[in-house]
Parts: structure tokens; C-alpha cells; sequence
């Protein structure tokens, strides 16, 4: 069944979401006096008080499946991300979380003993390939220690993604998981207060990344996920990294090297290669 007009609707407004996530923060801290520590804090909380308004508070037993696990991979992933945008433009920012989130699921899927297609192997090596192009040292590698830090955003955001799924109300369980990860954040930032430095435009950055982008984007996501298939829903998400690289460049006047455009290149043809044939395998008949 095709898609309505509501349900594209939805996804785009969703993909904006998340694309806008890399856009504002690294405004936030490239732009403004807001410390990365202070931006997660305020990202966190603010995203689960939008959720919390949003289930109106209600959250029940089963929508806190999976303990603390998921919260704090949250927080890792939150902090990560915000460290490693000192030092990356959105564009190879997001590119790097997005690579590095598939091959967590990915290695998961392995792990579980679900078996990989030719062409799934094919692509999995084919974005591997445009990560170690756009990681390759050389003048317009990124820096390491920051590649690192969101490579290891990716694997926390993997592991959110796979532990935080279960039964319930979707929006309530993401509400309950940002309430969680608000805890280490604000413990953090009570350790980190002698240093912290607030800025009124930083902070308006971090809560439209909060409530905004993550928490009301969260929340189209999901009203988006029960009008599309799955299928087509992994393929939408390609787009991510590409309306981020469009962010970076109108908004903050990032510039588009080549060493980028081929390795986002890779990378998607071969999270596709892996979309497709997860598609093909699992399809009546194989």
C-alpha cells in the first residue's frame, strides 16, 4: 500500500527533526558560549518535559521496559554527540552518527544469528568503505577525538534503539527513558557547575534541540511509524544525513569538501544495499 499524503507528511516533518538535532547543536556550540555539557543537561530535560505534556504525565509499568539500560545509553549518546560537535561540522557529524548506528544494528542482527544476504554484505562493506574515506588522515579528515566521540554516540544510540523497544505507548516509553537520562545529565552538571557557561542564545538552542527536535520530533516519528511499512520507514532515514549536509550549508555556511560528498555517497548506497536486501530476504517466497 502507498503511503498517504498525511503519512509523508509526518516523515518528512520527522526527518527535518532529526537532521535539525545536528543543525542546532552544533549552532549551539560553535556560535554561542554554551559548554556541551550544559547544552546535554538542557536537551534532555527539556525533551522529557515536552514528552511528559505530551502523554500528560502518564506512564505506565510497561513503558518503562529495559530498566536503566536504555536511559543511559540515551545520556551516552546525548553527551557524546554534543562533545563531539566542538570540532565537527553537522554534515560529517551526522554522516559518522549514521554510519556508525547501522553497523550497531547491524553487528546486533549478527549477533543474534540472523543471516546476512550477498547483498547485505555487499553493502555493509560499501559504507564501511565511506567511513574509512571520510576518517582516512589527511587535510580534510576530521579530528580524530572528535570522530571518535560520535562514532561512540552512534554505538550508544544503536543500543538505545535496540533496548528500548518493547510494549506500551511508544511516546510514553521515550518520555520515561528521557525522565531516566535526565538524572546523570543534571548529576554531571552539578559536578561541572564551577565551569559551566550559560548563554541565553545557547540555551534556546539546546531546548529547540529537546523539545523540539528530539521530543515533538520523537513523537511525529511515531505517529508517522503506523501509516508506513518498515521497509519504507529504513529508507526515508537515508535521507538524514543529506537534509543535515543541506542544514549545514545554508544555515551555518559550512562547506561541502569532496572528501565528504564521496564518502556520504558510500555510505548511503551501502546502508541501501543493506535496506534492500534485508527487504528481499525477509519477502514471501526466500
Amino acid at each position: 500500500m502507498r503511503p498517504s499524503i498525511r503519512a509523508i507528511g509526518l516523515t518528512a516533518l520527522a526527518l527535518l527533526a532529526f537532521a535539525a538535532n545536528s543543525v542546532l547543536t552544533r549552532a549551539a556550540l560553535d556560535l554561542t558560549g554554551i559548554d556541551p555539557i550544559s547544552f546535554t543537561a538542557v536537551r534532555l530535560v527539556s525533551g522529557a518535559l515536552l514528552l511528559l505534556v505530551l502523554v500528560r504525565a502518564r506512564i505506565e509499568r510497561s513503558d518503562s521496559r529495559g530498566g536503566w539500560t536504555p536511559a543511559l545509553a540515551l545520556f551516552g549518546y546525548a553527551l557524546c554527540f554534543s562533545l563531539a560537535y566542538r570540532g565537527l561540522t553537522a554534515a560529517t557529524g551526522a554522516l559518522l552518527l549514521f554510519g556508525a548506528v547501522q553497523v550497531t544494528m547491524l553487528a546486533a542482527a549478527a549477533a543474534r544469528g540472523e543471516r546476512l544476504t550477498g547483498r547485505q554484505r555487499l553493502g555493509s562493506f560499501t559504507a564501511l568503505g565511506g567511513l574509512l574515506l571520510l576518517l582516512w588522515p589527511g587535510l580534510a579528515a576530521p579530528p580524530a577525538a572528535e570522530a571518535g566521540l560520535m562514532l561512540i554516540a552512534g554505538v550508544a544510540w544503536g543500543i538505545y534503539t535496540l533496548r528500548a523497544s518493547g510494549p506500551g505507548n511508544p511516546t510514553a516509553r521515550t518520555a520515561a527513558n528521557f525522565l531516566r537520562a535526565s538524572v546523570p545529565a543534571l548529576g554531571l552538571l552539578a559536578v561541572w557547575a564551577t565551569q559551566a557557561r550559560w548563554d541565553p542564545h545557547g540555551v534556546l538552542l539546546a531546548v529547540a534541540s529537546g523539545a523540539l527536535a528530539s521530543g515533538l520530533g520523537y513523537a511525529i516519528w511515531y505517529a508517522a511509524l503506523r501509516r508506513i511499512d518498515t521497509h519504507t520507514a529504513a529508507v526515508a532515514q537515508l535521507a538524514v544525513p543529506v537534509l543535515t549536509a543541506g542544514g549545514g550549508v545554508l544555515l551555518l555556511a559550512e562547506p561541502l569538501s569532496a572528501r565528504l560528498l564521496g564518502a556520504g555517497t558510500l555510505v548511503l548506497i551501502g546502508i541501501g544495499l543493506v535496506v534492500r536486501g534485508r527487504s528481499t530476504a525477509s519477502s514471501p517466497g526466500r
